[in-house]
């Protein structure tokens, strides 16, 4: 690979009037990042990806760009020169989703790959760093690991900002809340503006009514939910977590998902998740790695909202104010955003100092209990309650993602399949969505009948309430 930082000096590309920056992509997936940041007005100029079916897909739509395997075995010197930075460290040993299991957090030799990205950040201190996570990054280790993340990138000297968003806010009909983080070199101020807007914060409302209202496609009579839950990298077929997993429902016919729809419930386009045509498998087999990779991906709608808001700020001359001072303390961190991100000290802004957090921290009981958003700079970290919306939330539908062609018959559960669902479901003390507890009722029916099967305990049961749990995505 060609030496391209041997200047200080980024190089730059036009496209009629505007600028268009670079960017460099670790823990790429199939591109959401790229995708999004493109979108923005920013050019991928490298890669790095494990999966090999990944990089196939990375290929495809960006034939050209190095792709490195490894990042422990990318050389900082040999990157091309970027304005902006991203990724998606891997969430296998922070999710929540692990359950009995237990979270290795940081120390895990997935989610671990932080460290070696953190090696590359020092040595290359590209202007522009966004991270994306799930939200157990906030409490793994009993909040120990996103101290860790935070304290990295303010020794490094960069100014620090995060914020918990929902994907269903930004024209993605899929509850999906993740943490983004956003590191601006030197610059706390540009930071906290790409991910909070002056005009304030959204609350959304009733967060339970998108699980609840029945959406029906008058041209197949599928019936979906206003909203999905989250989509998790498997391969599509139904597990021990049923309740919370979407399904396309019919008169008595229910059906999982196709990877096109999961593409929509991202914000992909159609059969943006198909591979190069070097890549050999059967398309059964193929369905299986796009259900994974598309639920690793990140949500290509929220990326884009941020990317635009770290490209305008590129852009203005705002970005070229002088950092903020290092020595922030106690009244002037609210004084930062009193005037123009003032919903953080509406929400009563917690002020701390990173040094006493990391020294309390080394106690074995001591715990860390992290808002939904904040920002840090030097020694100071703030942080407040925050909203997962935008200030004007983007509308989206289940039902608009929902395939109109045939769907092919593997995609259908089979009568075993339902009756699995309702046992387990039940055995959990869950509630399903309205249409679909009545559908698999009724495809159960066909199957051989079992003693404690809840479809012959209930046959007309279903939900007219969430669960909380459900409903807290």
């Amino acid at each position: 690979m060609t030496d391209t930082r041997k200047t200080s000096k980024r190089p730059k590309s036009k496209v009629g009037i505007a600028e268009r920056f670079r960017l460099n992509s670790f823990f790429a997936g199939i591109g959401g990042f790229d995708f999004g940041f493109q979108q923005a007005g920013c050019d991928p100029v490298f890669h790095c990806e494990i999966s090999t079916y990944c990089r196939s897909v990375l290929e495809r739509h960006w034939p050209g760009v190095p792709v490195a395997e490894d990042v422990n075995k990318v050389d900082a010197s040999q990157l091309p020169a970027a304005d902006i930075w991203c990724g998606g460290f891997p969430c296998q040993d922070v999710s929540v989703a692990r359950g009995s299991k237990g979270r290795a957090g940081l120390k895990g030799k997935n989610t671990g790959l932080f460290y070696p990205f953190m090696k590359l950040v020092g040595e290359a201190r590209p202007n522009v760093l966004l991270l994306e996570n799930v939200t157990g990054l906030l409490n793994s280790h009993k909040g120990r690991d996103f101290l860790t993340v935070v304290k990295t990138l303010t020794e490094m000297g960069y100014g620090v900002a995060w914020r918990v968003f929902n994907t269903r806010y930004f024209g993605a009909p899929q509850s999906r809340p993740r943490v983004y983080i956003c590191a601006w070199l030197g610059d706390v101020s540009s930071a906290v503006a790409s991910l909070y807007q002056a005009e304030g914060m959204h609350k959304p409302e009733d967060k339970r009514a998108g699980f609840l209202a029945p959406h029906r496609c008058e041209t197949t009579g599928a019936v979906v939910p206003e909203v999905s839950y989250c989509l998790a990298a498997t391969s599509g077929r139904h597990t021990g977590t049923d309740w919370s997993r979407s399904y396309v429902s019919y008169a008595n016919r229910v059906r999982r998902l196709t990877p096109a729809e999961c593409e929509g419930l991202q914000g992909f386009p159609l059969g943006w998740s198909v591979p190069s045509k070097n890549f050999r498998l059967q398309v059964e087999d193929i369905d299986t790695l796009r259900y994974h990779a598309l639920g690793n991906a990140v949500s290509t709608p929220v990326v884009k909202w941020v990317a635009g808001r770290i490209v305008s700020r590129l852009l203005s001359e705002a970005a070229k104010a002088p950092a903020l001072s290092r020595d922030l303390l106690g009244d002037a961190a609210g004084d930062l955003l009193k005037e123009t991100y003032r919903e953080f000290v509406l929400n009563s802004l917690r002020s701390q100092q990173l040094s006493v957090l990391a020294n309390e921290a080394e106690k074995a009981d001591y715990e860390v209990k992290w808002k939904s958003g904040g920002f840090a700079t030097g020694d100071i970290i703030c942080d407040a309650s925050s909203s997962p919306a935008p200030f004007a939330p983007i509308p989206s539908r289940f039902i608009d993602v929902v395939e109109k062609r045939e769907v092919a018959d593997h995609y259908f559960l089979s009568p075993n399949a339902a009756e699995g669902i309702l046992r387990r479901v039940s055995g959990q003390n869950r509630v399903l969505f309205g249409p679909l507890q009545e559908a698999l009722v009724r495809l159960a029916a066909k199957a051989s009948p079992r003693k404690d099967s809840p479809a012959a305990k209930h046959p007309s049961r279903h939900s007219d309430s969430a669960n909380p749990n459900q409903a807290a995505a």
